[in-house]
């Protein structure tokens, strides 16, 4: 039975998990591998589904760079696998098939940025207050947020509350958090140069902000987060729940 060839079982293991294995006959392990990696693409989605906008949002995006790894690790097993069964191993050639593993770039491109597109938005009261601020500033309050702040933004476009133009100098500050909720407020402000020194000798000056007047106030709850199909594991999911105009 002549050798498998290394560069082709590469490939083919790249394609799915076990098809590089089966190929060198160790079909075992290449059954094992498969119903692997459709468990852990399932397992990947769920926890997903379920955490990423959370205070869990590192368990998927690890889980995710994992499935990755794992991917990575039986391919390069099975291309070893293949040089293994060759009686003489050929000179390398000037291409070398090897370099095929660089086509797991892509997906590791695409999760370890992608996933930051939906994840970690509620995960702290300061991402939350963030999202707030962008979304005030562009005019597209996101229509499942309570009634109190989608009013506030009315009251703005009628020049009758906090528009965006007071976002463009303020200072958000948490006031106080806990496991149930926070409050924050806004504090318009103006910049200052003072007299500084570098090292202590070398005279400078720097900007520090200075607070004018507060106008807004915040209330975020922190909401419990299950897993699909229920499961509490600790995660919590952040929303506001109001933003008020100060008087």
């Amino acid at each position: 039975m002549t050798a498998p060839d290394p560069g082709r079982v590469l490939r083919r293991a790249l394609m799915a998990w076990g098809l590089g294995h089966l190929q060198v006959g160790r079909r075992r392990l290449a059954y094992g591998l498969l119903v692997a990696e459709l468990l852990s693409v399932l397992a990947v989605a769920w926890l997903t589904i379920g955490l990423a906008d959370s205070s869990l949002y590192l368990v998927p995006f690890l889980a995710g760079m994992a499935f990755i790894a794992v991917w990575a690790w039986q391919a390069i097993d099975a291309y070893r696998s293949a040089h293994a069964l060759q009686a003489a191993r050929p000179p390398t050639p000037e291409r070398s098939p090897a370099a095929a593993i660089g086509w797991l770039s892509l997906p590791l491109l695409l999760w370890g940025t992608g996933f930051w597109l939906i994840g970690a938005h509620a995960a702290t009261p300061a991402s939350v207050l963030d999202r707030f601020v962008t979304d005030w500033n562009d005019g597209q309050l996101d229509p499942r947020w309570p009634a109190a702040v989608r009013s506030q933004a009315a009251l703005a476009e009628e020049g009758l509350g906090p528009g965006p133009d007071q976002f463009r100098d303020i200072r958000i500050q948490i006031t106080r958090e806990d496991h149930r909720g926070a409050a924050a407020v806004a504090d318009a402000i103006h910049y200052e140069r003072r007299e500084s020194r570098f090292l202590g000798i070398f005279p400078g000056s720097e900007l520090v902000p200075v607070a004018d007047e507060q106008v807004l106030s915040f209330d975020l709850e922190a909401l419990t987060v299950e897993l699909p199909g229920g499961g509490d594991i600790g995660a919590v999911r952040w929303e506001l729940v109001s933003a008020d105009a100060t008087p």
